[in-house]
């Protein structure tokens, strides 16, 4: 009957909400029973879900416990994703061919990550949706398109990541628990996973969620006005940082602009957050080397602007950058005439 009510929602509108609505809430209570059962074995998930959520009253508190358990634990492995993009290199005008290997592919993945916690995006969201379910929270997995600064999209892509929708007092939100737990690098040629927490992707705000986050059904953006794909591969590269500081790039719209010598070009982006303009910076360089714009930054009330006036010719990188870290990065080209 829950399930039935649970369709019934989802088919007749969908009332998403943002963090904000949680600010009066203290994570750390969660946070410390997730550590509290760091390595704990995923071999029988009710007792692993009780134990995390059994002293915790609310619901947000509960799904935080499960959230960060599994983004603390539960290893991104590189294999299983390398394995996904050959065949999908393989197969890739064949979209029913892959999903159907996909699929038959999926329980295997899911058998790894309960034996060895290793898993792709697939299996982070779907852990998820399984450990929410059973503290009896409703939660959905969402498949589509995810971007990179390392991966680059086109018009033919096939989806390559999945995420969750989560329900919290009535209202959805957005997660991304493959993308909090850390990050894959390579140390002499070989894969190796990085534990490293980020909470921007816990709850994220629709609007800057939708920067590298592309679900197949729109109705899972939480948006009035959902760009088209086009836009969305053609858009700046926004980095974790962005999440982090809840720092949302609104123009230029596009990775790349072009424009005339010394013509100005504004950069706009908001915060949910208060900054300080101090520790806003410019970064622009053109491949041989990189300057500083000793600009100030102008603010009005959550919308933060900069412009500059290109003077040469060329083809520059431009990164903004707050306390030291890229939020976004841009192409600007500029011509003679």
């Amino acid at each position: 009957m829950r399930y039935a009510f649970l369709i019934f929602i989802l088919c007749a509108s969908i009332s998403y909400g943002q963090r904000s609505a949680f600010n009066a809430i203290d994570f750390s209570k969660a946070d410390s029973v997730a550590y509290q059962y760091k390595g704990a074995s995923l071999k029988s998930l009710p007792i692993l879900v009780h134990n995390l959520t059994t002293n915790l009253h609310t619901d947000v508190e509960k799904f935080r416990a499960i959230y960060t358990w599994i983004s603390t634990n539960i290893e991104n492995d590189y294999n299983s994703y390398a394995k996904t993009k050959s065949k999908r290199s393989k197969i890739e005008k064949d979209r029913t061919a892959f999903l159907a290997w996909n699929q038959d592919y999926t329980p295997k993945v899911f058998e790894q990550l309960i034996r060895n916690k290793k898993t792709a995006c697939t299996g982070y969201a779907y852990l998820v949706r399984e450990m929410a379910s059973l503290a009896e929270i409703p939660c959905e997995i969402i498949d589509g398109h995810s971007r990179t600064p390392t991966l680059p999209l086109t018009l033919e892509s096939l989806p390559n990541h999945s995420w969750n929708s989560v329900q919290l007092n009535g209202k959805w939100y957005l997660c991304d628990a493959t993308w909090s737990a850390g990050q894959i690098v390579f140390k002499e040629g070989n894969p190796e996973f990085q534990f490293e927490y980020h909470d921007g992707y816990f709850l994220a705000e629709p609007s800057l969620f939708i920067r590298n986050h592309y679900p197949l059904e729109k109705k899972w953006a939480f948006l009035d006005n959902m760009p088209s794909f086009e836009h969305f591969i053609s858009g700046p590269i926004v980095y974790k940082n962005a999440f982090n500081f809840s720092i949302n790039p609104e123009f230029p719209l596009a990775l790349e602009t072009e424009i005339i010598k010394n013509e100005r070009i504004h950069f706009k982006f908001s915060s949910a957050e208060r900054l300080d303009p101090a520790d806003l910076v410019l970064e622009i360089g053109n491949g041989y080397a990189t300057q500083t714009i000793d600009t100030t930054f102008f603010q009005h009330d959550s919308d933060y602007s900069i412009s500059y006036k290109f003077t040469k010719a060329g083809l520059y990188d431009v990164h903004l950058k707050y306390n030291g870290a890229i939020i976004a990065t841009y192409i600007i080209r500029v011509k003679r005439k």
